[in-house]
C-alpha cells in the first residue's frame, strides 16, 4: 500500500490528508513535533484573552484520526533522504515514505538581534508561545511591560492580547505609520489612531537595536536604535513577519530559495516530493501574488490541490482572486483584489478614499485610471460579501457599475447601518460624476429592514 507522509499538522498538512483520505485507501502518516493534534493557529490569541479553551481550538475530535486511519507521529524531523526516501529524526528513529508532502510551516523572523534568544523574548505561532505567554505575561503584576517588534497583523494580535490583560504595551513599528507598506495612507493613519485609542504605546519610525539580560538570562529591558533609549520591560514579542521553516531540507537535495520551490502543482524538483503551505515557494508567481504567502486559506487551498494530484487527479493550483481578513483591535478589515499601498502601487492604480466621519469605518476602491476597471476594495469597520467582489473581478466590472450595486455588498443591511448613498455622493463629487444606486438594490435592502 503506497505511504503518503505529511510533515506538519497544520492546516496545509492536515486538509491533505483529509482529502487523500476522502479519495483513496492509501497509508496516511502526519508527523508534527509541535502538538499531538491539529488546532487552528488563528485561535490561539482568543485562548489567551479567555474567549475559548485550547481544546476548542480542535476541529476534530481526537477519535477522528483513528477513524479516518490517519496515523500521528509526534517527532522532529532532522533531514531527508530522497534517495532512500527516508526522514531520520532527532531521536534517532527514521521512517520511509513513497511520496512526501512538506507542509511545515512559517517561524517568527529574527534579525540577529543580541538578546533575541533570551527567556521571555519570543513570536506568537506554536502552541509552546502560547504556553510561554502564561509563564512570562500572565498578568501585570509578573510583566509590567511589554515591548513588540514589528508592525505587522500578529503585532496588533499580540497587542490586543496583552492588553486584555491589562498589561502595558510599547509597540515598535519601524515604518512611519502602521502597515503602511500594505495599506494606503488613510487607511494606515486611522489604525494608528485606533491603537494609541486603545491605550498602546505606539513608536513609529523605530527599530530595536538590543534585548538586554537580567543576572538569570530573562530579559529586563530593550534598547532603542534611533535614540539609545532604554525601555524596562518583561517580555518581548518577536512579529516582524515569519519566514519559510525549512532549515532541516537545506542539505537535501530538494531546491529551496527562501521556502521550498514548487511548480504550480507543488511538485519539487525530486520526484514524489510536494511543498504546500506557508513553507512553499512559487518558481513563477501567480499574477500579482508573492511567491510565499503565509495566509490560511491559501494553505487549505493547496492541501486540497496535493491530495487531488496524489490521488491521480493532477491539476494546478489555483488561488483565484486575493482576499483576506483581520481584526485591529475593534476595526474589522477586509480586502478583495488588489489595493496596492504607497509602496509598489502601480501607476494606472488610481484609488477612491471615503471614511466616515467618527474615522473607524472606510473603504478604499482600486481601480483602472485609464480603463475603470474594478481592480480591488478594502474595507473597515464595514463588512461586505466576499463572493459579491469575487463575481465582479471575474466579470471584468468597471468602478461605476460597483458603485452603481454597491449595496448589494452589504453584508447584513438588517442590523448594520447603510453608508452607500455617502460613499457614492463623494464619488460624484470628487469626480464629477453623476453615479446613481440602483434601486433594486436600494428596495430590496429596505424591504429586508421593512
Amino acid at each position: 500500500m503506497e505511504h503518503i507522509v505529511i510533515i506538519g499538522n497544520g492546516i496545509s498538512g492536515v486538509t491533505a490528508a483529509r482529502h487523500i483520505r476522502k479519495l483513496s485507501d492509501k497509508k496516511i502518516t502526519i508527523v508534527s513535533a509541535e502538538s499531538d493534534f491539529f488546532f487552528s493557529r488563528t485561535a490561539l490569541m482568543y485562548v489567551y484573552m479567555g474567549h475559548m479553551k485550547f481544546e476548542h481550538t480542535q476541529p476534530y475530535e481526537n477519535w477522528f484520526w483513528k477513524k479516518n486511519r490517519i496515523d500521528l507521529k509526534k517527532g522532529f524531523v532532522s533531514s531527508i533522504d530522497t534517495n532512500s526516501k527516508t526522514l531520520h529524526f532527532a531521536d534517532k528513529d527514521t521512517l520511509i515514505y513513497d511520496k512526501l508532502i512538506i507542509a511545515t510551516g512559517s517561524k517568527p523572523n529574527k534579525f540577529g538581534w543580541p538578546g533575541q534568544d533570551l527567556k521571555g523574548v519570543q513570536g506568537l505561532y506554536h502552541k509552546q508561545d502560547l504556553e510561554n505567554l502564561e509563564v512570562y505575561a500572565p498578568n501585570n503584576k509578573t510583566c509590567k511591560r511589554a515591548v513588540i517588534v514589528g508592525g505587522g497583523l500578529i503585532g496588533i494580535e499580540l497587542a490586543e492580547m496583552l492588553h486584555s490583560r491589562h498589561i502595558p504595551v510599547t509597540f515598535l513599528v519601524r515604518e512611519s505609520s502602521f502597515w503602511n507598506g500594505v495599506l494606503p495612507d488613510g487607511e494606515s493613519q486611522m489604525i494608528n489612531e485606533e491603537i494609541l485609542k486603545n491605550g498602546i504605546d505606539l513608536r513609529l519610525s523605530n527599530n530595536l537595536k538590543e534585548i538586554v539580560s537580567d543576572e538569570n538570562g530573562k530579559v529586563k529591558s530593550v534598547i532603542i536604535e534611533e535614540t539609545d533609549e532604554e525601555i524596562t520591560c518583561d517580555f518581548v514579542g518577536l512579529t516582524a513577519g515569519v519566514s519559510p521553516n525549512i532549515n532541516f531540507i537545506k542539505e537535501s537535495n530538494i531546491e529551496t530559495n527562501r521556502g521550498v520551490l514548487v511548480n504550480r502543482f507543488l511538485e519539487t524538483n525530486i520526484k514524489d516530493v510536494y511543498a504546500i503551505g506557508d513553507c512553499a515557494e512559487q518558481r513563477e508567481t501567480i499574477g500579482n501574488r508573492r511567491p510565499i504567502e503565509a495566509v490560511w486559506y491559501t494553505g487549505r487551498m493547496m492541501g486540497e490541490t496535493v491530495a487531488q494530484t496524489i490521488c491521480g487527479n493532477k491539476i494546478q493550483y489555483k488561488p483565484g482572486h486575493w482576499f483576506n481578513s483581520a481584526k485591529f483591535f475593534d476595526i474589522e478589515y477586509q480586502t478583495y483584489g488588489w489595493v496596492h499601498g504607497q509602496k509598489g502601487k502601480p501607476d494606472y492604480e488610481q484609488h477612491f478614499h471615503w471614511m466616515h466621519e467618527d474615522r473607524t469605518k472606510c473603504i478604499t476602491i482600486a481601480y483602472h485610471k485609464t480603463t475603470n476597471l474594478f481592480l480591488g476594495i478594502n474595507t473597515f469597520g464595514i463588512r461586505m460579501r466576499h463572493e459579491i467582489f469575487d463575481k465582479w473581478l471575474n466579470e471584468g466590472r468597471d468602478v461605476t457599475y460597483v458603485l452603481e450595486h454597491l449595496a448589494d455588498a452589504n453584508f447584513d443591511p438588517e442590523f448594520y447601518k447603510l453608508h452607500e448613498k455617502d460613499i457614492v455622493a463623494q464619488f460624484n463629487t470628487e469626480n464629477n460624476t453623476n453615479v446613481q444606486l440602483k434601486k433594486k438594490s436600494w428596495k430590496r435592502i429596505f424591504s429586508i429592514q421593512a
